[in-house]
């Protein structure tokens, strides 16, 4: 976004990353507590790719992040969704799960009821379709305790065939949310 012409504020949680997205990027990111001090009304648009299912104080950030929306502003969301049909293949053994790290999961029905619970609307959605074949190998050495690239490709491929025609059964979904009209 910065090489192509937006101001951004980056931020992350983990100092070694930071270091390494300025050293890298040359992105000046900004520790994850910083949201609560960022001021009001002045983002046009907020991305989070795999955030929100680490966040402890979900409802907090998600407060936060609302004031932080300009008018018209979009929230991009991107998080697994424990619906798909990887998830349903590989069950206890589903990588997306991520346990203890990943302390919320999600599905369409669950994501615009929290959003709704926060005036914020989720007017649409997109598949995040490399993510089935990423987490299905994962899972498929989860399961068997050795890597399966064949038969995970083969899942994630069969994932993405009905995600297709359910695009909410995606192995990640990336949600476009807006504040809702007051």
């Amino acid at each position: 976004m910065q090489q192509a012409g937006w101001a951004i504020t980056g931020l992350e949680p983990d100092e070694k990353a930071r270091r390494l997205a300025e050293k890298t990027y040359g992105l000046e990111a900004l520790p994850a507590p910083e949201l609560f001090n960022l001021e009001p009304a002045s983002f046009d648009a907020i991305t989070m790719w795999h955030v929100l299912e680490h966040v402890h104080d979900l409802h907090a950030y998600l407060d936060q992040l609302k004031k932080l929306l300009k008018p018209g502003a979009v929230l991009f969301v991107a998080v697994p969704n424990y619906t798909s049909a990887d998830a349903a293949h590989y069950q206890q053994y589903w990588a997306a799960y991520d346990v203890p790290r990943h302390l919320y999961h999600f599905s369409p029905a669950s994501m615009k009821a929290l959003m709704a619970a926060h005036d914020l609307e989720v007017v649409n959605n997109r598949p995040m379709w490399f993510d089935s074949f990423y987490v299905s190998m994962l899972s498929q050495g989860y399961r068997s305790g050795k890597p399966g690239f064949i038969g995970a490709m083969l899942q994630g491929l069969f994932s993405n065939i009905n995600a297709v025609l359910h695009k909410e059964k995606c192995s990640s979904v990336i949600y476009i949310i807006n504040a809702k009209a007051v």
